[in-house]
């Protein structure tokens, strides 16, 4: 049976039966079911959608109909009214809603609301999903956009899930390990790894090379990636140049099709014992509210772990402000806007440390928020060990648990800010596998843990599906 009932359907599929024209109230019949709504109601949904065609429609005396099922009609009916889901919506699968909302063109309103930022709750985290992977390999990079699409490097492949997490697609890579990825969008990422030659741009709805970025270094030796970061206009890449012996940021504009490189930062020649030049960045930051890229790297070797953590201002080329870590270094670190600081955990300590940003430039130092007994006791508690930033929040991961940071008091100076620790509560490991990964995207969190082939995804236990 087509979409549509009578004599003169319309290009979406429904036809005309009885509404007054010149009321703002527009009745329309789904499936044998009569619902009432307002013009306004219907325009929510987009120009482009069929509801919306309905809206600036005259029936002429009709009442539209569409062959669809009208309990789900009900619930799309609601999110356009509200902009959320009904409590109602849980007793349907995700992805029929997914194909209904298709059909009248109103996807992106359901991608919004099971995607909006603001329903994560990092205090009533559980355990809502498990993502396969294909394959034994376990998870070496994972990266995710802003709406909850999520892609995952295990071995020489990705896998991709969309926002709704229920589709899946996997392809394979030219890397035998991928070690960097940065999604550029839900079907293109940016991908390298430290044992192979330039930074390439996939595409991983179709499974090809739509571009490769490489840096011509002095000895015309290929260049491996340490690190990928972006900003909304611009993307980052930390080479490296095959003999270790050189290193640069590479600056493409995003806003090109063809990449184009726009700036080269950080370029070190490495000459003798200059171990500090030595030493590539293998995270890079944006710090939008400075108008700064962080870069940050770290290594291993005789005296210790050492690393740097640079700011660079595009503008003039420069580093602006540079912290060198000798004492504790970091095993990872991250950079809050919302909270303006810096934030690290330390490699032998495994305690979380801040550094105010508001004091840019000046000789501040690292104010630990955890056990400063701890910082000098010789053992690397830290190792492997993830930090990350969300909205005000800091996550820190420790062998097989996270830590949950959050600012209880904001004073005029960093001594006057107050940090707390909270448990995660639910968040927790029952096996204890050691967590490699952790990002955000959209309301949830994704988590890997060594030798598992699959994602964990958290998610506020009031919230979603």
């Amino acid at each position: 049976m087509p979409p549509f009932a009578g004599s003169h359907p319309l290009s979406h599929g429904f036809s005309r039966n009885s509404i007054d024209s010149y009321s703002n109230i527009v009745t329309i019949d789904v499936g044998g079911q009569l619902f009432q709504t307002t013009k306004q109601t219907l325009k929510q949904s987009g120009s482009k959608s069929l509801l919306s065609e309905i809206s600036g429609s005259d029936f002429d005396g009709s009442i539209p109909f569409i062959d669809r099922d009208p309990e789900m009609f009900s619930i799309l009916l609601s999110l356009l009214r509200t902009g959320n889901l009904p409590s109602k919506a849980k007793s349907f699968d995700i992805q029929d809603l997914v194909f209904e909302s298709q059909f009248y063109g109103v996807e992106h309103l359901l991608l919004n609301s099971q995607s909006n930022p603001s329903q994560f709750e990092p205090f009533d985290l559980e355990k809502s999903l498990i993502l396969p992977l294909s394959g034994r390999d376990s998870p070496t990079a994972i990266a995710t956009t802003q709406l909850g699409e999520v892609q995952v490097a295990h071995g020489c492949k990705i896998t991709s899930f969309d926002w709704s997490l229920k589709r899946k697609s996997t392809i394979l890579t030219q890397f035998a390990g991928i070690d960097s990825m940065l999604s550029l969008s839900a079907n293109v990422v940016a991908v390298g790894a430290t044992d192979f030659s330039g930074l390439q741009i996939l595409d991983v709805s179709k499974g090809c090379v739509n571009e490769t970025l490489n840096w011509e270094n002095v000895t015309k030796s290929g260049s491996t990636v340490q690190g990928i970061g972006a900003s909304r206009d611009l993307l980052f890449t930390s080479f490296e140049s095959s003999r270790r012996n050189s290193n640069c940021i590479m600056v493409y504009d995003l806003n090109n099709d063809g990449f184009r490189p726009v700036a080269e930062i950080g370029h070190y020649e490495i000459f003798g014992a200059e171990l500090d030049s030595a030493i590539p960045a293998t995270k890079l930051s944006w710090i939008s509210s400075h108008n700064l890229l962080m870069a940050a790297g770290s290594h291993s070797g005789p005296s210790g772990v050492r690393g740097n953590i640079r700011f660079w201002d595009l503008r003039s080329g420069s580093a602006v402000w540079e912290i060198k870590e000798n004492v504790d270094c970091f095993s990872d670190c991250t950079v809050s806007d919302d909270l303006s600081a810096i934030l690290k955990v330390g490699v032998h300590s495994g305690e979380v440390f801040i550094l105010d940003l508001r004091n840019i430039g000046n000789e501040n130092s690292w104010t630990c928020l955890g056990d400063q007994r701890r910082v000098t006791n010789g053992k690397k508690e830290g190792v492997g060990s993830k930090i990350e930033s969300h909205g005000t929040q800091v996550f820190c991961s420790k062998g097989g648990n996270l830590e949950l940071w959050s600012e209880v008091l904001i004073g005029s100076s960093i001594k006057d800010r107050v940090f707390r620790k909270n448990s995660m509560g639910r968040a927790k490991d029952s096996c204890g596998n050691k967590i490699t990964h952790f990002t955000f995207g959209g309301n949830k969190m994704f988590v890997t843990r060594k030798d598992q082939q699959f994602v964990e995804v958290w998610q506020s236990s009031v919230r979603g599906f």
